[in-house]
């Protein structure tokens, strides 16, 4: 159990530290502001994965998703001029009566579900985790996850082609 106590600290820290920035990011008005408190939330999940034994996952998460997936969201948002989000003068006044206990409420039945789909007698040991190698990730993407992997590749395709034409409209 000693030996745990450091592996639980840093869990506590990184995972804190991802929603901390998940939160910066929801709140943020400026999209650069909220692109970049998105490479904090997937730094730390790198770590998260790292400290579960899952290696090339987490470098994976650093290359993939916190290096060329954000740099085409900083691209995309560059690309399109997006300013500062314009709020409102005032909120509704039913945003503000239903908002927090709604959330509220949300957060109490995810809650619920996770504890009755995990059984509590099952402990997570730090760094036992299997299948985060290369080979694994391999097989089970160009084997069992193919079609949704090439279906994702398209998505995305189609969404970059998408906002060239949509900033190709405003520049005419």
């Amino acid at each position: 159990m000693p030996q745990q106590l450091p592996d639980l600290l840093l869990f506590g820290f990184f995972g804190g530290l991802a929603v901390i920035c998940a939160i910066v990011m929801i709140l943020q008005s400026h999209p650069i502001a909220s692109a970049l408190s998105l490479v904090g939330v997937m730094g730390s999940l790198a770590v998260l994965y790292l400290l579960l034994g899952a290696q090339f996952i987490a470098a994976a998460q650093i290359i993939v998703y916190a290096g060329a997936i954000m740099v085409l969201f900083l691209f995309v948002i560059m690309l399109l001029n997006a300013g500062a989000e314009q709020k409102p003068l005032r909120a509704s006044l039913l945003a503000k009566v239903l908002g927090i206990p709604a959330v509220l409420a949300l957060l109490a039945a995810l809650g619920q579900l996770v504890t009755r789909a995990v059984p509590m007698d099952t402990v997570t040991r730090f760094g036992g985790f299997e299948g985060g190698s290369a080979k694994h990730v391999g097989d089970a993407l160009f084997r069992k996850y193919l079609l949704p992997f090439e279906i994702t590749s398209v998505l995305v395709l189609i969404a970059i082609l998408g906002a060239v034409v949509l900033a190709r409209k405003e520049m005419d």
